[in-house]
Parts: structure tokens; sequence; C-alpha cells
């Protein structure tokens, strides 16, 4: 287990959280939860048909006791939290009642509602499904119009600093991201870096250019993007438009961008679009042996995070851990 991992489920011990998981019929999550218990890392709080789910507690060494929400039960409070937030798309109770019996919906609505800290779903479905619950249920932070996600990776020694954790976003929801939508990823990155990592971010925009070395729609995008974040966030050290090289090793960045507190030490790397991001994480995972977590939802008002169809039982650990620490105040 990585440092970033063993700090994750430190912090995530040390307030724990009450964290739903809305896919209480599925192995690996059970199996996960689990080693949640058994660990202390959060409060678990499944969602699904009681008659289905209790049996498979026994199954998985689980508490009898374990609480279990059905979202078929009666919930006046959540009905008319989901018709409030979908009024204006023509939402009414009868809807919202027959809605909410989907697990995904009823978690991301007792997250916005306060009756648990977050939500860890994705195993079995789609991201879209996901998001589009935590869009219903929560919805957007204050002053974001653009929810978006992180991977954080695990990186070995590359800059005489020992092994650290790079944020690389977005790479998973926003594929061709304008130059309002890289400053919301920006601003959502630099918050959750700072509950999930627990240090200072660094923001570097990423391009194929540095400083003016090209000219080209994309580029002015990612200046743009830069303008905005820094009108929004003057105390995040941040710059660009830089090549990745510049960004990350300080000898190119002085030669690149000579002057730039941010060149070389960039720990948060806004990429262009979905593609590159995307790209470089699998890149980075594969050929450099980065230990990745993600992708991480950032820019909700609440978590409610997504998980790969590919998680292992460790995987949904880290997540629900990093679910809680996104949920600390």
């Amino acid at each position: 287990m990585s440092a970033f991992r063993a700090d994750l489920r430190a912090r995530a011990a040390a307030t724990p959280r009450r964290i739903a998981l809305p896919e209480a019929e599925e192995s690996r999550t059970l199996f996960a939860v689990r080693t949640v218990l058994e660990d202390r890392l959060a409060t678990p709080v499944l969602v699904g048909d009681p008659d289905r789910v209790r049996p498979l507690l026994a199954e998985h060494d689980l508490p009898a006791d374990l609480e279990i929400v059905d979202p078929a039960a009666p919930a006046p409070e959540r009905v008319a939290r989901l018709v409030e937030r979908r009024r204006h798309r023509g939402m009414t109770e009868p809807e919202a009642t027959e809605r909410i019996r989907d697990p995904l919906l009823t978690a991301a609505l007792m997250v916005g509602g306060g009756e648990v800290d977050g939500s860890v779903a994705g195993a079995i479905t789609s991201t879209g499904d996901v998001l589009r619950a935590a869009f219903w249920g929560v919805g957007p932070a204050e002053g974001v119009r653009t929810v978006s996600s992180a991977f954080y990776l695990t990186v070995p020694d590359f800059r005489g600093r020992g092994r650290e954790v790079l944020t690389y976003t977005d790479a998973g929801v926003v594929q061709y991201p304008e130059a309002g939508d890289l400053a919301d990823i920006a601003s959502a990155a630099v918050d959750a870096r700072r509950r999930i990592v627990g240090d200072e971010p660094v923001v570097a925009f990423l391009s194929h250019s540095t400083k003016g070395s090209a000219d080209g729609h994309s580029i002015d995008r990612v200046r743009e993007g830069l303008r905005l974040f820094r009108e929004r966030r003057p105390e995040v050290p941040a710059d660009g438009e830089f090549q990745a090289d510049a960004a990350l090793i300080e000898a190119v960045g002085r030669r690149k961008a000579p002057g730039s507190e941010v060149a070389g030490r960039a720990n948060v790397l806004v990429f262009p679009d979905l593609d590159s991001a995307n790209i470089a994480y699998k890149l980075t995972e594969r050929l450099a042996g980065a230990d990745a977590v993600g992708p991480i939802v950032q820019g909700l008002r609440r978590p409610c995070n997504d998980l790969s169809r590919g998680s292992k039982p460790a995987d949904i650990v880290d997540v629900v851990c990093v679910t809680a620490c996104m949920a600390a105040p």
C-alpha cells in the first residue's frame, strides 16, 4: 500500500463519516464494507432492499445489525427534496416517489439532505448514472457550473522529492471543456486536493505550448481558463500555458518560463481536454508504475463518488476513505 493510501485511511479513521453504499448487493462492495468496519474507517450505510441485502451479510461476515436503508420505504422528505430540485424540469410528487426507489438516487438524496456525509457507487453502475443521481440529489457547489473529476497518481521520485502525489484533471467527465469549464475544473481540483492529499496545490494549465511558443484556438482557451481561474482564486499559485515538462521539471521550467513561481513545481495538472488527460493518466500509470486513485468526482456541494466497474474491494475502500476526507469540515 502506498504512503498516500495509508495516509488516506489514517485520516478517514480519525474522523469517521457516514457513507452510503447503494450497490448493497454487490459482492466487492460487501467485502470492502468488512474492511471499512474492521479498520473503523467510516460508518457504512447500505441502501437497498433489506430482504435481499440482509441474507448477504452473514455470507460476508458482516454484522446482522448493519444499517440498511430501503429505497422503497416511504420517505416524504426525500420526495419533497427531489421535487424541489427538479421542479424546473416538471418533476411531480408521484414521479419523484417512483424515482427514489432507485438506490442510487436515494443515496444521493441522503447526501444532499445531510442524512449521510457522502456516497460511493459505480462498481456495477455507469458513470453517467452516478453523476445524474448526484446532480439530482446534491448539485454543484456554490459558484461551480462544471462538475468534473480527477485522478490522484502516486508517482516514483522524478524531481528529487521522493514519491509524490499528482492531480490529473479532468480525466473522466468533461470531454471538451471551454475556458470557463477549465477554471471550474481547476478550482474544484484545488479544493479537493486540500482535503484528499492535505497539501497546498500548485496549478499548471497544460498545453502543447509554453508561454506563447505556439498559437491556436486551443491555446487561447487554456490561457483564458487560467485568467478566469486567477480572478476567482488569486491566492492559489497558478500559471500556464505550459508543456508538461515545463510544469514538472525545474530545469526545463527555468528555461521555458523564467520567473514563473509554478514552473517545475506543479502538483495539479489541468489538461486542455478529456482525451489528453485520460491518455496521460493511463500512460503514467502503466509506464511509470504510478498508483492511481480515482476518478474522484469534484465540484459537488457534498461528495458523491464514482468507481471504476473494474474496482477491487481495496479500491472501493480507498474511495470510501477519499469520500470521508472530502466530507471533513
